[in-house]
């Protein structure tokens, strides 16, 4: 009976998380009219998408360069910022490169945490957001993904705590992590999809999703909803399953090269 409250109990946890979240406040795409949204990492994948709907519903949109001396440029305020950037790496076993991991590691952490720094005076003066696009892979260890899983649960811990301290300071401003499932994007398919095996969810539609979750101020974003909630579930109380579930995924009869 032990294990089946363990089992049992995360889904009913689920069912009244639903229910809460469908009470809340219906996402209208006038609530982005005229905002001033920075998006970076903007010129393919998410990104792209989520421009073209941020201007779609007539936002000021502004796509810039993962570095901070772009962001102080900004003139005029900012209501939201979008993190959404991230550098280039394989999909493979983890080869002990280290300089490999502290290069992601400043552009996939560290550009962020530099940017939301410069772009807080502003998000305080507006009430403004903090949108994080992060990953399932910065919630559970994925193979064959170590040096970006590792930046990505470091997201996690830096926006999570900031969150908090925002929260203890009454400082009006929403921090909304996205994590996210197998995406069609151009890398992640070229990098994956043969080893993979599950279909990647559409672009046009997880962009749409994490502007929704931005507009709401949300405290995160799963997409799509039941490849990332569940398996969170799950990590709490049966972390073994999860791990063997995950496995299941891959072909690991073919690995990746190296």
């Amino acid at each position: 009976m032990g294990r089946l409250q363990k089992i049992l109990i995360p889904f009913l946890g689920l069912v009244l998380a639903f229910c809460f979240y469908s009470a809340r406040e219906n996402f209208k795409p006038e609530m982005l009219k005229g905002k001033r949204v920075i998006v970076t990492g903007a010129s393919t994948g998410i990104g792209e998408q989520m421009a073209y709907h941020l201007a779609q519903m007539g936002a000021h949109v502004l796509v810039t360069a993962r570095t901070e001396a772009k962001l102080q440029k900004v003139n005029g305020g900012l209501d939201m910022l979008i993190l959404n950037h991230v550098g280039k790496s394989y999909f493979s076993y983890f080869d002990g490169d280290i300089r490999h991991v502290q290069k992601l590691l400043d552009i996939n952490f560290l550009s962020y945490v530099a940017m939301t720094v410069s772009a807080l005076p502003m998000l305080k003066q507006s009430g403004g957001s903090i949108v994080v696009v992060s990953s399932m892979a910065g919630k559970v260890g994925f193979p064959f993904t170590v040096p970006y899983s590792a930046t990505k649960f470091a997201l996690d811990g830096f926006f999570s705590s900031l969150r908090q301290e925002f929260s203890i300071q009454n400082v009006n401003v929403s921090i909304t992590l996205c994590i996210l499932s197998f995406i069609d994007t151009e890398n992640a398919v070229r990098a994956a999809a043969d080893v993979l095996l599950m279909s990647p969810a559409p672009k046009e539609e997880c962009a749409l999703e994490i502007i929704k979750g931005g507009a709401l101020r949300q405290r995160e974003v799963y997409y799509k909803y039941a490849l990332t909630k569940i398996p969170l579930l799950l990590r709490d109380w049966a972390a073994e399953l999860l791990d063997y579930l995950v496995r299941q995924h891959y072909h690991v009869e073919r690995p990746p090269a190296a």
